[in-house]
């Protein structure tokens, strides 16, 4: 039997932030839209079943193969009254969850009807990219030339992210939510399939080398209106639109504010990294070599240390904007009680006006079964751990699924 993959398909309507009941999904082969693999509907939240798909065997992504190590699919949604949307190239990886998002925009009597289309690039590690060009780590901090000059790193609400060599000027840039940069870039960088703490390790590196570039404004202090490029000899692999993997989402959720640093500094260390096989750079992260580690038990923080050196160490950001407040830093649960649960309460219920499933809650302050049902909803609709337990990881979601549904803000 071959190896298998899930995929699920999330869609909401852009214009009002609101999960597409009942539009159509069709999965298809890669590249043959007549041979179909199966046909779905979204339910009230907006998202498919979980279909299993066939995938190459799990030993092409744990080490280096000439086997390309995922499967593609082509994927369409339509529903009325909406453009419909094509995805090229959905990358499934054996043994692991991969979902992909879509928002749906409204048509219009000036639209001709012809479907939006993205298209999915090949992952880094296995297709032709140019590698990294070397940079100090380092940076020169920004003077004050008319923008806010940060005093501690701080986790951005949006990254503006240019699709194109910086001095193209004809690239478009995407204003797109920092958590889901970092999970785009990492779907991107590294294999789902690879040992959590390797995954971890890689992600804290993408995490730092992006917040060294807010913190720094490196780009901006050139002239330019952007925070980072998509391109991989300067800075990192991001495709808009692209699936994403649970596996990796996860860790993503529940480290977004944390980088790594060394002592003396005041910025995230610039992380550099390549893959180790096609390149390889003294002092930088190897992805593959990480991989390497992780299957010898390594913890994340010894895989960093490997690489960058002993001295290195993690913390975090104490602010990440665009979020009414800060996690009160000990998880609400069962038996918890006071305005940190209101505040969740309340959040959950304005959520719920736009996402049916949840149901709405009597705003109490008080911790019990209803609160606790609500939060698994939540968390099964944004593909977070079905505890109940608002942790971190929960915290921030609701928080920013809140503000994105009342001021129809970009979910994903």
């Amino acid at each position: 039997m071959p190896d298998t993959g899930k995929l699920q398909i999330d869609v909401i309507a852009a214009d009002i932030v609101k999960p597409v009941d009942n539009a159509t999904i069709r999965v298809t082969s890669r590249g043959d839209r007549s041979n179909l693999i199966d046909e779905m509907v979204t339910n009230s939240s907006g998202q498919t079943y979980t279909i299993e798909l066939p995938a190459p065997p799990l030993e092409f992504s744990r080490q280096p193969s000439a086997q390309k190590p995922y499967s593609e699919y082509d994927i369409s949604v339509t529903y009325e009254g909406y453009e419909q949307v094509n995805v090229q190239g959905v990358q499934v990886l054996p043994d692991t969850v991969s979902y992909q998002n879509i928002a749906l925009n409204p048509l219009t009597r000036y639209e001709n009807g012809w479907p939006q289309t993205i298209t999915i690039d090949e992952h880094t590690l296995w297709g032709n990219f140019p590698p990294k060009i070397p940079e100090d780590e380092i940076k020169p901090l920004p003077q004050n030339t008319g923008y806010v000059v940060l005093p501690e790193p701080v986790v951005p609400e949006f990254i503006i992210v240019h699709m194109g060599m910086p001095t193209d000027t004809t690239a478009p840039n995407h204003w797109v939510p920092f958590k889901e940069y970092i999970k785009s870039v990492a779907c991107s960088e590294i294999y789902a399939t690879w040992p959590e703490e390797t995954l971890k390790a890689n992600i804290l590196a993408i995490i730092s080398l992006t917040l060294n570039r807010v913190f720094t404004e490196w780009y901006r202090g050139q002239g330019y209106d952007f925070t980072i490029t998509n391109t991989t000899q300067f800075d990192q692999k991001y495709i808009h639109g692209r699936n994403k993997f649970i596996e990796i989402t996860k860790v993503v959720d529940d480290i977004f504010n944390t980088y790594i640093t060394r002592p003396g500094i005041r910025q995230p260390l610039f992380a550099q990294y390549n893959d180790g096989k096609r390149s390889n750079n003294p002092g930088w992260l190897s992805q593959w070599g990480s991989n390497d580690l992780g299957e010898k038990g390594y913890s994340a923080i010894n895989i960093l240390k490997h690489h960058y050196g002993q001295d290195i160490y993690l913390t975090h950001a104490e602010k990440v904007s665009g979020v009414p407040s800060s996690y009160p830093g000990t998880a609400l649960r069962i038996g918890s009680s006071g305005p940190n649960v209101r505040t969740i309460q309340e959040q959950l219920n304005a959520i719920a006006n736009n996402f049916p499933a949840i149901p709405k809650l009597r705003v109490d302050g008080v911790f019990d079964q209803n609160t606790k049902n609500s939060v698994e909803i939540f968390q099964g609709i944004f593909h977070l751990e079905q505890d109940g337990v608002v942790g971190f990881a929960t915290w921030y979601r609701i928080s920013q699924t809140y503000v994105a549904v009342t001021r129809m803000a970009e979910l994903y």
